[in-house]
């Protein structure tokens, strides 16, 4: 028996791997954070499986459920939005689980920050402009920010923001944003990445506030830096004619022996 923590990706159905499809289909339990995975994917799940909605769950419950299908030998799949390498609660449950002696696998998700850049039409890391992703949030009833992981402080790298669970501090996003990037630097906020109800917004930090839509209250990601603009960046030299290509394989099968003998 085994606890197969999935990353149910941003929303769109589509959006999931093959691999968290299959194993969807080979468990006879099924956990699910129904605020925010379509219960399009359950659609994937066997006939006759436990389909259970953790989202009124706390953790204890969420625990005992999982010990139950342990008992009886069944696999479970627990599906999480996005992907589960942030933001997910899978670290306090597998520690739970580990104490229990329960094995776990893990299988990642499309991030929600990837969506939104693909809505946008967007590269995050423009030469000349930026080169890193900054992926953090604001302080929450959930979680504090540790000391030092302060917006301003990722700012000063002239990085890309991907500002998740915040949409509603986005008066202290542009208050702790604007004296570093400035008023004009590009702001995207995606609201529901890849669902049908889409929204997407486009503006710059001194403007952001006053073109806010009210109902966008939740379930929204905020990107934030130059490279949104996408203008005034370099090409980079991958694909240049004097590129010096010894070290690029041929081929994804290609073995490390092979090419860099041939190249080197």
């Amino acid at each position: 028996m085994t606890v197969h923590f999935i990353g149910a990706g941003p929303g769109a159905a589509d959006l999931i791997t093959l691999r968290g499809r299959d194993i969807i289909a080979s468990c006879p339990v099924c956990l699910y954070a129904g605020s925010l995975v379509p219960r399009e994917i359950l659609g994937h799940c066997p006939e006759g499986a436990r389909i259970v909605n953790t989202a009124p769950m706390d953790l204890d419950a969420i625990i005992d459920e999982i010990r139950r299908a342990h008992e009886a030998g069944q696999d479970v799949a627990r599906l999480h939005s996005g992907d589960l390498s942030v933001w997910s609660a899978m670290g306090e449950q597998m520690r739970r689980l580990r104490a229990l002696d329960i094995p776990v696998s893990v299988t990642p998700g499309v991030p929600s920050f990837a969506a939104a850049a693909a809505s946008l039409g967007a590269e995050l890391t423009l030469p000349g402009l930026a080169q890193s992703v900054v992926l953090t949030r604001t302080p929450g009833r959930a979680s504090s920010m540790p000391q030092g992981e302060t917006l301003a402080n990722f700012a000063a790298t002239g990085a890309t923001l991907a500002i998740h669970l915040s949409i509603q501090n986005l008066a202290q996003v542009v208050a702790d944003l604007t004296p570093v990037y400035g008023g004009d630097c590009p702001v995207a906020v995606v609201y529901r990445a890849s669902w049908p109800d889409e929204r997407i917004l486009r503006s710059t930090l001194a403007r952001i506030e006053g073109e806010m839509d009210d109902q966008i209250a939740r379930t929204a990601i905020i990107l934030v830096g130059p490279a949104l603009g996408g203008e005034g960046f370099a090409e980079s030299c991958l694909y240049s004619a004097d590129y010096d290509r010894r070290y690029r394989p041929q081929s994804a099968e290609s073995p490390w022996s092979e090419w860099s003998e041939q190249d080197g």
